[in-house]
């Protein structure tokens, strides 16, 4: 599996959690690709929730990614507090 970031998620995820947990969201997504909810008239791409800190899945990010499955690839997009969004705009989604 190839991990491609785009350069505004390669800057949000290191405000927003420790290498450790990008990792064990990495190592998540190995096993299983498929494991983010799909986002309505998104596409294809996803949402899963990620460790941040002692706040845990449910209070931590949330990250959107597509999974390119003939590829074996995932490209990361966004990441962001789920504090301050639960979900994307129909702009954003269209992205």
């Amino acid at each position: 599996m190839l991990f491609i970031e785009t350069s505004i998620f390669t800057k949000q995820i290191k405000d927003l959690v420790s290498d450790e947990e990008y990792r064990q969201l990495q190592e998540d997504l190995l096993v299983q690709p498929d494991r983010g909810d799909l986002i309505k008239n998104g596409g294809g791409i996803r949402k899963v929730r990620c460790a941040q800190g002692n706040k845990g899945k449910s209070g931590g990010i949330r990250v959107i990614y597509y999974w390119v499955t003939e590829d074996d690839q995932i490209f990361f997009l966004l990441a962001y507090p789920k504090s301050v969004k639960d979900n994307l705009t129909d702009k954003e989604t269209a992205i």
